[in-house]
C-alpha cells in the first residue's frame, strides 16, 4: 500500500465500528496516520488515532491507559535502551550488555501490566557501542527476542530508514508504511482473549501441494522434497500444537471420500485421526466453521482458519469476522512468516495431559456431524477488486491439446465426466463444432487456462469443464453468459451425474436450466445472459474468437 493506494481507501471507506488507538512511538508518527486509518478501513474498522508528542513513549509508560483505548507500543531498540537512540550520536562510554538487556527488561515490564497493551517491534540497526562486534550482535539478538517473549509482532529490519530518522524523527521507511500500519492494526484490533483453541486448515495447495480431485493420491506431494516440502513442514507444526492440545479440523470442497484419501493413506505426517472432524463438501466454509465451533462450543474468536485460496479467506471473514483468517503461503520464503503468526495465535505457557489428550475427547462429540448447507458471503465487490481479466480462445482450429487435457483431467466441474481423445474432439470440429477455452488474470498473476467447452454443430455442448482452483470467482457464469450471447449458443447440454460432479449439479439449479437429469438439459441462452450479467460485469474480456 502506497500513498495514493491508502488515500484512495480512506476516502472511499463508508464507515465501520470504531477502533480507538493510541499508537505509542519515541519519534513522529504523524506520517502514519493516514495508513493506519487506511489499515484499519480495510478491516472494516473506522481508527480513531491519538498519536503521542515527539518523544514522550518513556513518560506515557508512567501515565493510567486511556479508558477504552487500545495501545500499540511500535518499538524500537532505544525505546529499551536510551542510550542505542542514533539522534543522540554514540555513547562517550562503551556500554555493558548486561546493564543494556537490564533496562530493555524493566521497559517491557512497564508494558506488560499496562491491560491490554500490544507491541509491534522494528528491529531497527543499532550503533557501535559496544567493546567488540560479536557482544554488538549478541545485544541486537537479545533485545528482539525479549521483545518477541513479550508477545511483540516482530518487524523486518528493512521497515527502518535512518536517513527518515534523521531527517524527521520518523524510523519508518516511506516503503513500509503500509505494512507497518497494517501490524499495527492487527495487534490492535486483535481479540483481547486466551490462545486460540481451534485450528482450521483447507486441504488442497494448503495441507499437501495440488488438488486430490484432479491429481490423485499419487499426484498430490506432501513430503520433504519439492513443492511438498511446505507442506510438509505446516503438517509437522500442526502436530505440534495437536500435542500441546490445540484441536485440529478441515473444511474442504470436496467429496468426503476423496478429501479423506491422503489422511487415510497412512503415508503423511498427519492422519485423519490427528483431526477433531474433517468436513468435505461444496456448501460454504463459513457454515461448516461455524458449526464445528458450535458443536466444540467455542466462541469464533478462538478460531483460526487457514487456506490458500483468498476467495475462501474473504468469504469466511465477511460472514464470520471474528475468525482468525490467515492465508498459507503461495512460496516458500513466506512460510516463516506464517508459521510465526500461527505460533503467536496458539501460543501457551504450561500443558497438562487434559491438553495433550484433548483430540480424542472432542472426536467423538463430532461423530456424525453433517455439512451446513447455508448460504455464504456475496463476494461480488471482493471480486470487482480482484481485477479479474478472462481470455477467451477459438481452440476450434489449431493447438487444442490444453483443451483435450481439462477435459480429461477435470472430475468436479464436469458436465458428464466422459473422457475424449484428439480424435473425437477433431471429429466434432469437423462437423460444424466449437471448441472455447478460456484463461484468467487477476492482480495476483495468472491462473492460465483453465476452462474448455465443446460445442457440437448442432448446438450440444457435450463438455464443459473448469478447474477446481478457480472455484467461487463466478469464471463458469461468466463464461457460461458471454456463450449464451453468441451465435449458435448452445440449446442443450449432454448432462449425466458422477460420483464427483457435485459442483456441475450446483451449477445446473439455475433457473435458465431445464430439469438436471441425464441426458439432454435444456439451456435458455436468453434467459441466462439476462440474469448473470452482474458475473458478466465482474470480469474485463478479451475475445480471440472468430465471429
Amino acid at each position: 500500500m502506497n500513498f495514493l493506494d491508502a488515500k484512495r481507501i480512506v476516502a472511499e471507506f463508508s464507515g465501520g465500528p470504531e477502533l480507538r488507538l493510541l499508537l505509542a512511538l519515541s519519534g513522529t508518527g504523524e506520517p502514519l496516520e493516514l495508513f493506519v486509518k487506511a489499515a484499519a478501513a480495510e478491516r472494516g474498522l473506522t481508527a480513531k488515532l491519538r498519536l503521542l508528542p515527539f518523544n514522550t513513549l518513556q513518560q506515557a509508560l508512567l501515565a493510567d491507559a486511556a479508558s477504552g483505548e487500545r495501545e500499540v507500543f511500535l518499538l524500537l531498540p532505544w525505546d529499551l535502551v536510551p542510550e542505542l537512540d542514533w539522534r543522540s550520536g554514540v555513547p562517550a562510554e562503551r556500554l555493558d550488555p548486561t546493564a543494556t538487556l537490564e533496562s530493555a527488561d524493566r521497559v517491557l515490564a512497564r508494558i506488560a501490566v499496562r491491560p491490554g497493551a500490544a507491541i509491534v517491534y522494528l528491529p531497527a540497526p543499532i550503533p557501535a557501542a559496544f567493546a567488540d562486534q560479536p557482544t554488538h550482535e549478541m545485544v541486537a539478538s537479545a533485545l528482539a527476542a525479549r521483545v518477541a517473549q513479550a508477545g511483540a509482532h516482530v518487524l523486518s529490519a528493512d521497515s527502518f530508514s535512518l536517513g527518515t530518522y534523521f531527517g524527521s524523527g520518523m524510523p519508518v521507511a516511506a516503503r513500509s508504511m503500509g505494512l507497518v500500519s497494517r501490524a499495527v492494526v492487527e495487534r490492535a484490533s486483535a481479540p483481547k482473549s486466551e490462545p486460540a483453541k481451534l485450528l482450521i486448515s483447507d486441504l488442497d495447495n494448503t495441507l499437501w501441494n495440488g488438488v486430490i480431485a484432479e491429481d490423485g493420491l499419487d499426484g498430490v506431494s506432501w513430503r520433504a522434497e519439492g513443492a511438498g516440502y511446505r507442506h510438509f513442514v505446516y503438517q509437522t507444526f500442526l502436530r505440534r500444537l495437536k500435542g500441546e492440545g490445540v484441536l485440529l479440523a478441515a473444511v474442504s470442497r470436496n467429496s468426503p471420500e476423496v478429501a479423506l484419501a491422503p489422511l487415510a493413506s497412512g503415508r503423511m505426517t498427519l492422519r485423519e485421526s490427528d483431526f477433531v472432524s474433517v468436513v468435505a463438501s461444496y456448501h460454504a466454509k463459513s457454515a461448516q466453521i461455524k458449526e464445528l465451533a458450535k458443536q466444540l462450543n467455542l466462541g469464533l474468536n478462538a478460531v483460526v482458519f487457514v487456506d490458500d485460496n483468498p476467495v475462501e479467506l474473504e468469504e469466511v471473514g465477511q460472514v464470520l469476522p471474528d475468525v482468525q483468517c490467515v492465508a498459507f503461503p503461495k512460496h516458500d520464503d513466506g512460510l516463516p512468516a506464517v508459521l510465526a503468526d500461527l505460533n503467536r495465535r496458539f501460543g501457551r505457557r504450561e500443558l497438562t495431559a487434559e491438553d495433550r489428550n484433548r483430540t480424542e475427547l472432542y472426536r467423538r462429540r463430532l461423530e456424525g456431524m453433517v455439512p451446513q448447507a447455508a448460504e455464504g458471503a456475496d463476494l461480488h465487490a471482493f471480486l470487482r477488486d480482484l481485477r479479474m481479466r478472462l481470455i477467451l480462445h477459438d481452440r476450434s482450429t489449431g493447438d487444442r491439446a490444453r483443451a483435450v487435457q481439462l477435459i480429461n483431467k477435470t472430475n468436479q466441474f464436469n458436465l458428464n465426466g466422459q473422457r475424449v481423445t484428439d480424435e473425437d474432439v477433431g471429429a466434432a470440429l469437423a462437423s460444424g463444432g466449437r471448441l472455447f477455452t478460456a484463461t484468467l488474470e487477476d492482480k495476483t498473476g495468472s491462473h492460465g487456462e483453465i476452462l474448455a467447452a465443446l460445442i457440437t454443430g448442432e448446438g450440444r455442448l457435450t463438455s464443459f469443464v473448469l478447474s477446481c482452483r478457480v472455484f467461487q470467482r463466478r469464471v463458469e457464469h461468466a463464461f457460461s453468459a458471454w456463450l449464451a450471447e453468441q451465435s449458435g449458443a448452445p440449446v442443450s447440454m449432454e448432462y449425466a451425474p458422477t460420483e464427483r460432479n457435485e459442483p456441475f449439479q450446483i451449477f445446473l439449479r439455475d433457473p435458465a436450466f431445464g430439469e438436471p437429469v441425464a441426458g439432454p438439459v435444456k439451456w435458455d441462452a436468453d434467459r441466462y445472459a439476462r440474469e448473470h450479467s452482474d458475473d458478466l460485469a465482474l470480469f474485463e474480456l478479451v475475445t480471440q474468437v472468430q465471429a
